[in-house]
């Protein structure tokens, strides 16, 4: 089975360049983390990710990513979630099989990236990569498991050449 990963910007606001970069560098962190299937990215704005948090998750205002894991787990269970080892050796253990959908959110990527200091496409990459790390078993909902989760996003984009995102530090700091 193979990877194949789409990204539709419903904003127009992403120039090609932007969308090539984030497509390539998200088909190299998710074959890092041994994914193949496919995986659909949409870009979209605040209000249409606050209607689609408020429907899906019954929480009111905007977010940054939302993922959607369509995955028959009966078919393809999840196994053992990487290691930070793993991600950052030439092998990863075990195969992901996805088939997922992430909303992603421009306006709150631009809020974020601006007062960092790096460009967006950066930004959004990392939402990418949130999205994708919650089909392979992570979480952050607990203190504990945000930890482990935003340390795996800065280690695996970090392993495919972009650096850190999540814990970059702010322009000044």
């Amino acid at each position: 089975m193979k990877l194949t990963t789409d990204l539709f910007d419903q904003t127009r606001r992403l120039t090609e360049t932007q969308i090539t970069w984030i497509l390539r560098h998200g088909n190299h962190a998710i074959q890092r983390l041994g994914g193949v299937g496919e995986v659909r990215i949409k870009v979209i704005n605040d209000a249409e990710m606050a209607s689609a948090h408020e429907e899906f998750a019954g929480v009111t205002g905007t977010t940054d990513v939302l993922t959607f894991d369509m995955a028959d787990l009966e078919e393809h269970p999840r196994p053992t979630r990487p290691t930070v080892g793993e991600v950052g050796s030439d092998s990863v253990r075990n195969k992901y099989v996805l088939d997922t959908d992430i909303l992603i959110c421009i306006d709150e990527a631009d809020r974020q990236a601006t007062p960092h200091g790096y460009p967006l496409e950066r930004e959004l990459l990392l939402y990418v990569v949130h999205g994708i790390l919650h089909c392979v078993g992570f979480d952050d909902h607990d203190e504990a498991e945000f930890v482990a989760m935003h340390a795996m996003e800065d280690t695996l984009l970090a392993v495919i050449g972009v650096g850190p995102v999540f814990h970059r530090p702010r322009i000044g700091d």
